[in-house]
């Protein structure tokens, strides 16, 4: 007999309607002062301050590798810069696949994995731009993150297709078709090196999914030992 309470709806994971809530709520707000309909007219340069004050900067990254000093005003920025964006589209684009992959990861590994996965992955994302780059552009947005969670899935695609003695390859399509779209926009359109921080959380990710999956390292041994 089949239930009826049961909602057809498949509800998201607690801990990515948390995180979707707080960039939508933060995007909502910027949005909102722009357009005049909140805060007063102090409120149109939110978004910028925010930026100033949160964005992830390769130069203030190297500047306290180079002294040692690391003040937590700047130490914030490692985890504070994925909820700010430059505008509503890019907010719009980030949260549509936040909820998406967000969703599929929290469903095998966990709310508290995946919130490590995407904390952990934005910052190794954040260091690999500063480390890699010598570009005085901050970094906003919450897509190198999002690209962790990617990362993660991928090694959760790549276990199940090993399973099913399918080619492990495969789990890597989105990762290129993702990459390849960058760099058509890029090639016509212009843009930035950021998507040096998205590769690196993507690694990052992966790397997390390895250790974080439920017996995801006990089958990288297995594999290991049989070959």
């Amino acid at each position: 007999m089949q239930n009826s309470n049961v909602s057809p709806v498949n509800p998201l994971p607690p801990v990515v309607t948390a995180l979707f809530l707080f960039i939508a709520g933060i995007e909502g707000m910027f949005s909102l002062g722009e357009r005049g309909l909140l805060g007063g007219p102090e409120a149109v340069g939110w978004r910028l301050s925010a930026a100033q004050d949160y964005a992830f900067s390769g130069e203030i990254f190297d500047w306290m590798i180079a002294t040692g000093q690391f003040p937590l005003e700047h130490m914030i920025r490692l985890v504070s810069y994925p909820f700010v964006h430059g505008n509503f589209t890019h907010a719009l684009f980030a949260c549509v696949m936040l909820l998406a992959l967000g969703k599929m990861v929290a469903e095998v590994m966990g709310g508290v994995a995946t919130l490590i996965v995407f904390v952990v992955s934005g910052i190794g994302g954040a260091v690999i731009f500063a480390l890699v780059l010598d570009d005085p552009t901050p970094l906003i947005g919450a897509f190198p993150p999002v690209y962790g969670l990617i990362g993660a899935f991928t090694y959760l695609l790549w276990l199940r297709l090993g399973q099913m003695g399918e080619q492990q390859i495969r789990a890597f399509s989105l990762i290129g078709f993702l990459l390849g779209i960058q760099l058509v926009f890029g090639v016509f359109f212009g843009g930035g090196r950021d998507w040096t921080a998205d590769v690196g959380a993507f690694v990052c990710g992966f790397v997390l999914g390895v250790v974080l999956t439920p017996g995801g390292w006990q089958s990288i041994l297995a594999r290991i030992r049989r070959d």
